[in-house]
């Protein structure tokens, strides 16, 4: 797919900004007693099962009260994740890492482990984030522009793939209820690009309208085989997540690709259910 020339930018009206993710986002943490983590994950089971069981004797009930018993829920996720997968990944790196410190230098397996170690140690920091990210409303962040283009940073990809977000229009406050969606739909094309395009460049694009939100992201990598294309491959759930949310939120998702042409991932919602109104 074209990826935008920089200098196209005069062409648009309204407001254009430009985000790449060169020093974007930080790395944080968070460090709690076992106990305190039990506490909370009961505390956050019950108050998502009493948000729900409101929810459903009053089937009108706010935005804000779904929105409160989804993040109770993703809490809940997240911390089993936490006390499950994470810690698993963490105490076999140990293990590893004491086992790989054990052989001699000069040993023919050791840099075969040492590789192992690094892919632990990717894949548990992938997982910090993705825990990070379910505790997280992500209600309260201020740009989608600043979000997705900390996407490569936070997950360690590559810095020789070249990557931006352009912004264009004027941002405007989104549905509570769509946040999330939006922004996992998004995310998730980023990654598979990175993943699995092999592009040099890489670029998503917002586009606030007032008929409709419009994201796009693009590559310039090898393109998606069709049979993958309509049915999505085999074992990997990507697509097939993404136009299940697209669906979930009323909006359209469009996926364009093109062998060694690159491949055009397009998220369109009406702007009456997208933005909160004026």
């Amino acid at each position: 797919m074209q990826i935008r020339d920089k200098r196209l930018t005069h062409r648009f009206d309204g407001r254009i900004t430009l985000f790449d993710s060169v020093g974007i986002g930080e790395p944080g943490g968070e460090t709690s007693a076992t106990h305190r983590r039990d506490r909370e994950s009961v505390s956050a089971s019950a108050r998502g099962i009493a948000a729900a069981a409101r929810m459903a004797l009053d089937p009108d009930a706010n935005v804000d009260e779904r929105s409160k018993a989804r993040l109770a829920e993703r809490t809940r996720i997240a911390q089993e994740l936490h006390d499950t997968l994470l810690q698993g990944f963490f105490a076999a790196s140990m293990q590893l890492h004491a086992a790989v410190e054990t052989l001699p230098t000069d040993c023919a397996a050791r840099p075969r482990l040492s590789t192992v170690m690094q892919l632990l140690n990717r894949v548990l920091a992938e997982g910090r984030c993705a825990v990070e990210g379910l505790r997280s409303s992500n209600e309260h962040e201020t740009s989608l522009g600043k979000a997705f283009a900390r996407v490569p940073n936070d997950l360690g990809f590559s810095s020789a793939v070249g990557f931006r977000v352009i912004v264009l229009g004027t941002e405007r406050e989104l549905s509570v209820s769509l946040c999330d969606d939006i922004y996992r739909i998004v995310r998730e094309a980023i990654v598979n690009a990175y993943r699995h395009s092999g592009a040099k460049d890489i670029e998503t694009e917002i586009e606030y309208r007032a008929s409709d939100l419009r994201f796009a992201v693009r590559d310039n990598g090898c393109g998606i085989d069709p049979q993958n294309l309509q049915w999505g491959k085999n074992g990997h759930w990507g697509l097939q997540g993404m136009r299940e949310r697209a669906d979930r939120i009323g909006g359209r998702l469009r996926v364009l690709s093109r062998s060694e042409l690159g491949t055009e991932i397009e998220l369109r919602v009406p702007g009456h259910i997208a933005y909160e109104p004026m």
